[in-house]
């Protein structure tokens, strides 16, 4: 099947320029001007921006968390990601207690197998890493999976000590892999949070007060350490959130250490402010790290502008708010009472991008390039996808967005496709929006439409990363 995309400026990583767009089958067969139509289906795109696919290298679908689950499946999560013109996705894969890290990959493929419409990769979450697990790492990587999450937060959940990050970042320095890093200090945290409940403050709030931004920056400064002692290896970043972590984060860079961050839009476009909402809406934000007081937005702004923030994934973490929507158990509100119980996570994989475009871009606080480096170049090298992945480019993957920069909207849960009963940005106005969107060559949005299939989606075996300074 071709596909021609007509009358359109491409923007990548690199460059904005007007050409047409040639798909066969699944890939990018051709880019130039006024390429003739011989055939092929045509997408008028005039007036418009031709990107990548975006990249969400952070999402968990379907996760159990806190005696739930994340509201989302990889059908209904998908879909929505389609829609905001995401067109592959990383989740995380949890190794259990006393398993191997290849079951935790074979019950997350179950999970997304039949159900996926974009493409999908995993990461796998290490909670036990013996002689054997170190081994399963090297094999892991061959298998394409080839990013590991370590936690520094959730005691007897998560959380793991200095020595297996330490023997992890090594073992990844030798079979190519790369250490993603949730990075908070757990046992301070856990002290705060006992501390509070005793003195019977239990409000939604003292989830972020619990949690000090001073947490954040001694765990991100902890992490490179061990990474440098290990060898000087590289090592990733999760969803940053303050400013005394991305301080640490530039510290290393500015020595020339490979060091690695994201940021999300909750960080960029939120605060602490949110938890002030009336009763327990406060809830809707509970995640972690927390949101911090505005003036960590500025910032993470300008780390995204330097370069020390290099990837802008969503940490999509759906909860519902109320008993019951869409058949869902009872979330959120496990909290009443006692904000330790809150499930941690927020929606997002719908509205990275054009918060990212209208917030980002249109306020001129970063350029259209940089727009898809941060939302789909970058991600596709760091994560071993590019340039199969993250680019427009002959033999690419046809993994297109035809995005009508002039559409304007206002951002609701009345009106997403998250399975989720609230949007943290509701009511925000925002220009930007995904008008057609490709995968592999297929269109699946359309005007408003998902007109792809369920199940269509595949696994994505990635390589080792491609590293920047």
């Amino acid at each position: 099947m071709k596909t021609l995309i007509q009358g359109g400026t491409i923007v990548t990583a690199a460059d904005a320029y007007k050409a047409d767009v040639l798909v066969e089958g699944e890939k990018v067969a051709l880019i130039g001007k006024r390429l003739p139509l011989s055939g092929a289906k045509k997408i008028d795109a005039t007036g418009k921006y031709v990107i990548p696919g975006g990249i969400d290298v952070h999402t968990h679908m379907e996760l159990p968390f806190g005696g739930t689950f994340a509201s989302d499946d990889f059908e209904t999560g998908t879909i929505a990601a389609a829609f905001g013109g995401t067109t592959s996705i990383i989740d995380f894969a949890v190794q259990s207690f006393g398993a191997t890290l290849t079951a935790a990959i074979e019950t997350w493929q179950k999970k997304a197998r039949g159900k996926a419409v974009i493409d999908y990769g995993l990461h796998c979450i290490v909670r036990e890493l013996d002689d054997n697990r170190l081994k399963e790492m090297d094999e892991l990587v061959s298998a394409g999976v080839s990013s590991f999450k370590l936690f520094m937060a959730y005691p007897g959940v998560f959380m793991v000590d200095d020595a297996t990050i330490f023997k992890a970042v090594t073992r990844t320095g030798e079979n190519g892999g790369l250490i993603c890093m949730h990075a908070e200090n757990g046992g301070v945290i856990d002290v705060l949070i006992k501390k509070a409940l005793k003195e019977k403050h239990t409000e939604p709030k003292w989830h972020a007060l619990t949690r000090p931004p001073e947490a954040e920056g001694e765990a991100t400064n902890r992490a490179f350490r061990l990474a440098e002692m290990a060898g000087q290896l590289p090592l990733y970043i999760v969803h940053l959130s303050a400013a005394q972590a991305l301080e640490q984060v530039r510290l290393f860079r500015d020595r020339g250490l490979p060091a690695y961050a994201e940021t999300c839009p909750q960080y960029l476009f939120l605060s602490y402010e949110n938890y002030e909402e009336p009763g327990f809406d406060g809830a809707k934000y509970v995640m972690s790290p927390p949101l911090r007081p505005k003036w960590h937005q500025e910032e993470l702004w300008k780390g995204l502008a330097r370069n020390d923030l290099q990837v802008v994934s969503t940490d999509h973490c759906p909860f519902c708010m109320t008993e019951g929507y869409q058949g869902l158990p009872k979330q959120k509100q496990l909290g009443v009472g006692d904000f330790s119980k809150i499930p941690n996570g927020a929606p997002g994989v719908e509205t990275r991008m054009v918060l990212l475009y209208d917030g980002g871009v249109l306020a001129k606080r970063i350029t259209l390039n940089r727009w898809i480096e941060l939302t789909s170049t970058t991600p596709a090298k760091l994560f071993g996808m590019f340039p199969r992945k993250g680019t427009i480019a002959v033999g690419s993957d046809a993994d297109i967005v035809v995005w009508n920069p002039k559409t304007a909207s206002t951002i609701s849960a009345k009106t997403h496709h998250m399975r989720v009963d609230y949007n943290p940005y509701e009511g925000r106005k925002v220009k930007g929006k995904a008008d057609v969107v490709l995968s592999r060559g297929e269109v699946i949005i359309d005007k408003d439409k998902f007109v792809g299939k369920k199940g269509r989606g595949r696994f994505l075996k990635r390589g080792s990363p491609i590293l920047q300074t």
